[in-house]
């Protein structure tokens, strides 16, 4: 919101919330009722026209964001290097609001003017016009009322909340006051209207000329060059007629140059233009490529979590996957579409996140594969392929530590990352599956007065350090299977095997595990503390128990960028296995962490903690 807002700031359906599209409601009785009383044939193409225009400018703009997003994360053509946060995602998860006044004024106009009811598909004439007018009137007089826009006045009431980001985004170009969008589309409506009301409108003129703005909108707020020199090259002329990411960039940075639309000549013909606007383009085109020290690789888990990656649908990905919106059932033949594309084409780990601590970088790489299809036989080789090119990659470009998120560390799969050490015993990055903090943490969440816990299974790498840990603390650790406590048994010293028992009957108030299911869930005994030990959270089924995290912890302040949600934990909180590799790099330790190896439990805890994160408090 603006510094000091001014009158109608707010927009009229933001006391809506996500339901706002309820707005529609009035345009889609009306509607049905046309069609059941006219039937289908007496829809005219440009009423029928108005719904796909919609839907289309949302993919248009997604598009955007999706490419945008990937953009960043891979930093080489980077023009900001600042932090996106969540403060600024918030404030533009509004972006469609401009879209739904779109289709209002569609609706509005179609019953006002008869002569749009009539339009034809196509009207050379009146697209000419419509340029015309662009560069034009809607050109010159954008100047002058952007530069109007920047008077302390206008600024501090209205335009200062688009100018909140430093940082761009394609949406960022439609986020803005009611009372400023209404301006603009009053300006926006001058080669829309004039064409009609001379008789040359056209359909797919209107749909053209808004997929124009927001290509020319889009692109202008992105934080990343692109646009070739050789265009320019070509047909110098061009310079005056189109802008340039790093062009508009410098706008939102010095604030009081670079003020034209889409056509910078206005910034020629009155002396607006920053001087540093060649020197800035040429330098974000060519680029640097950036080397992390430290690469996450995990992969999606549902279907639905496409969305949640932070090249999906930003209002999405910075809140935690447990927390579904109520429109994502309306979305889901994308996500079957983007599983199919992903098994079919993904044949490489791609890069969706880049943060910094410091002086430290670090990406999350994505395996294009989805919890399901780790658990076929048949795709076991091919994901092991997929993991072994990342490491390989992430090796040749001189990376520190890669850490194995979620199941790119399964033991059935690839012995917990130990296949690839003895395959590669030369490899200069480090693998960590992150169990030493992860163990630590589980440990440092159990109550230090604890006498007895439950531990469900016991195979896992993770479950058997904990329970050695705690018998040789004095604590008794319960066990009801009889395989996985024999298996225990065997690893624990003579002094502590006395704290292991094996029992069916006992049901302690701690029970910890990989997997603790309903059936288990429903034994144990009121106000008991389930306490998960693996990266997938517990499915809650009691009200009168207490959940707490997976294994995770608080991040430091200082890191940057940090936007999105690793899966199912809350914002700006890690699970421990991405931790560790941040750690591990950190503290430029030299050994890797997979197979039987684990770090030292108290070792890597106060690491972490010296390197500002922090425990996780109960949920």
């Amino acid at each position: 919101m603006a510094a000091q807002p001014g009158p109608l700031t707010q927009w009229p359906w933001h006391w809506m919330g996500s339901f706002k599209y309820l707005v529609f409601a009035p345009a889609a009785l009306h509607t049905a009722h046309r069609v059941v009383t006219s039937g289908w044939g007496d829809m005219d193409t440009a009423y029928a026209a108005m719904l796909p225009a919609l839907l289309l400018r949302m993919i248009h703009n997604q598009i955007w964001i999706s490419l945008s997003r990937h953009q960043t994360a891979r930093r080489k053509h980077i023009i900001v290097d600042r932090g996106l946060e969540f403060e600024q995602v918030d404030r533009e998860r509004s972006w469609d609001d401009q879209i739904i006044l779109s289709g209002l004024f569609f609706y509005l106009g179609y019953a006002a003017i008869p002569s749009a009811r009539f339009m034809p598909m196509w009207e050379t004439k009146g697209a000419i016009i419509m340029a015309l007018l662009h560069i034009g009137p809607v050109e010159f007089l954008y100047y002058w009322f952007h530069r109007a826009l920047h008077h302390h006045f206008l600024y501090s009431r209205y335009h200062s909340h688009h100018h909140a980001s430093i940082v761009t985004e394609p949406i960022t170009s439609v986020v803005h006051p009611f009372a400023e969008i209404l301006a603009y589309f009053l300006l926006f409506s001058i080669p829309m209207l004039i064409p009609i009301f001379m008789g040359y409108g056209s359909i797919l003129g209107i749909v053209l000329y808004l997929a124009y703005i927001d290509f020319m909108n889009n692109m202008g707020h992105c934080n990343f060059e692109m646009l070739p020199k050789w265009i320019f090259q070509v047909f110098p002329p061009l310079k005056y007629l189109m802008y340039t990411p790093s062009y508009h960039s410098l706008h939102h940075t010095q604030f009081r140059t670079n003020y034209s639309l889409f056509m910078p000549f206005y910034d020629y013909i009155y002396n607006t233009m920053d001087k540093s606007t060649d020197e800035l383009y040429e330098r974000t085109l060519i680029g640097k490529e950036e080397t992390p020290d430290v690469v996450h690789l995990t992969h999606m888990t549902t279907l639905q979590s496409t969305y949640h990656l932070r090249v999906g649908i930003a209002s999405i990905a910075s809140k935690p996957s447990d927390n579904p919106v109520w429109y994502m059932w309306m979305i889901w033949p994308m996500a079957w579409l983007s599983m199919v594309l992903a098994w079919v084409y993904g044949s490489a780990a791609f890069v969706v996140e880049s943060l910094k601590l410091k002086k430290f970088k670090m990406q999350t790489w994505v395996i294009p594969r989805y919890n399901f299809q780790y658990g076929l036989i048949r795709e076991r080789e091919s994901i092991n392929k997929l993991i072994e090119m990342a490491i390989l990659d992430a090796d040749g470009r001189g990376v520190k530590v890669l850490s194995l998120g979620l199941l790119n560390q399964a033991k059935q799969l690839n012995g917990s990352g130990e296949l690839f050490t003895h395959k590669y015993s030369k490899l200069g990055v480090r693998l960590v599956d992150g169990s030493g903090l992860a163990t630590a943490v589980v440990l440092k969440s159990i109550p230090s007065d604890t006498k007895r816990v439950f531990l469900c299974g016991g195979s896992s790498k993770v479950e058997q350090a904990i329970a050695t840990a705690l018998c040789e603390r004095g604590v008794q650790v319960i066990m009801n299977q009889k395989k996985e406590y024999d298996m225990l048994k065997l690893r624990l010293p003579d002094t502590s095997i006395a704290y292991l028992k094996f029992s069916s009957d006992e049901t302690p108030q701690i029970w910890i595990g990989d997997i603790i299911d309903d059936k288990q869930q429903m034994g144990a005994p009121k106000g008991a503390t389930f306490i998960p030990t693996s990266q997938f959270p517990l499915k809650k089924i009691r009200k009168d128990c207490t959940y707490l995290s997976n294994p995770a912890m608080k991040i430091p302040e200082a890191m940057q960028n940090v936007h999105t949600c690793e899966n199912w934990l809350p914002r700006r909180v890690m699970s421990a296995w991405r931790v560790a590799g941040m750690v591990h790099a950190l503290e430029g330790w030299d050994m890797h962490e997979c197979g039987d190896d684990m770090m030292d439990i108290e070792k890597v805890w106060s690491a972490a903690v010296k390197h500002g994160f922090t425990p996780l408090s109960k949920e």
